[in-house]
């Protein structure tokens, strides 16, 4: 079997870290490397959290800083600290890795490694969209490079941060606008779909008997659980998982294709994915696939298979 070529773009705090476990154990998938971006914690935090996740998975992979805050703003990003603990990993304990960041910075090595795979690269993005707007704005030809990038990110219907938007769009409007208009087929797994891939209590804590993994995963996202009961979720809302899922398992899912566009001036709807399923007349390029459902028990059956294939 030919193996996808994938850089992960991610701002790694709670379900990020169960998307990485998951990821690397999808035998479709030939993970390159992993690129961050603050998000749900600083920078920092999540170039420490990645390393510790990919120690986690016994991978060694290298990792690259990139933006620490939004592409035009002066202040740094917002956080999600209330959900994802004050280290962005629910607040478990660990080790520092033992391998350092890399000295290139993200958005260089996303356009090295798209010329080495020679447009078979896929960018999988479960965090503000700001490292793959620095690459696009910065190498005009990059879009020819890339085959197709998964995000979770955005909703054609409601938000989480606002009414309007969700979270890793929310952070940085201006840059989501960038990669919707890249030329690159956008596959947006947002709100829609995440909300319905959930894990309830009984589900994560049968997953933590499985393995290690299996236990950090329950046990990182213990406070994610409290955040989504208290919300009146059935369970934990596993959002970034959803959209490793569906990249390599499409059929689990229910799509559509559409126009998106990111509304960034909006005083009340600043990034919102408007979405045109109606007609051609407002946005005639169909430029992404929006992901609006999931076969939610296949969905938890693919978590448990991939994650039970590491040793118990």
């Amino acid at each position: 079997m030919e193996r996808i070529p994938v850089i992960f773009d991610c701002d790694t705090g709670i379900d990020d870290a169960i998307a990485i476990l998951l990821a690397l154990k999808i035998p479709a998938f030939d993970i390159k490397g992993f690129t961050c971006v603050a998000g749900n914690t600083p920078l920092p935090k999540v170039l420490r959290n990645t390393g510790h996740v990919l120690e986690l998975a016994g991978v060694d992979l290298p990792v690259y800083a990139g933006a620490d805050k939004p592409l035009f703003a002066d202040a740094t990003a917002p956080t999600a600290e209330h959900v994802h603990g004050k280290n962005g990993l629910g607040d478990l304990e660990f080790d520092d890795p033992k391998r350092a960041p890399e000295s290139m910075k993200a958005w260089d090595y996303i356009y090295e490694e798209a010329k080495r795979q020679n447009g078979a690269l896929e960018l999988i993005a479960t965090a503000p969209l700001t490292n793959l707007a620095m690459a696009f704005l910065k190498y005009k030809e990059l879009p020819k490079l890339i085959r197709r990038i998964v995000i979770m990110g955005g909703a054609a219907s409601y938000g989480n941060v606002t009414p309007a938007a969700e979270f890793n769009i929310y952070t940085d409007p201006e840059a989501a606008e960038i990669v919707f208009n890249s030329g690159v087929p956008v596959h947006m797994v947002g709100l829609d779909v995440t909300l319905k891939a959930w894990f309830n209590a009984e589900e994560s804590e049968k997953l933590s008997a499985v393995n290690e993994q299996g236990m950090f995963c329950h046990l990182v996202g213990r406070g994610e659980m409290r955040y989504s009961l208290g919300h009146g979720f059935p369970g934990m809302c596993l959002h970034d998982p959803c959209a490793v899922i569906y990249a390599a398992y499409p059929e689990l899912y229910k799509t559509d294709t559409v126009g998106v566009h990111v509304e960034t001036l909006g005083k009340y709807t600043r990034g919102k994915t408007v979405t045109d399923f109606l007609s051609d007349k407002q946005f005639p390029v169909k430029n992404a696939v929006i992901v609006y459902d999931v076969d939610r028990e296949a969905f938890r059956d693919k978590v448990f298979e991939l994650i039970g294939s590491y040793s118990a």
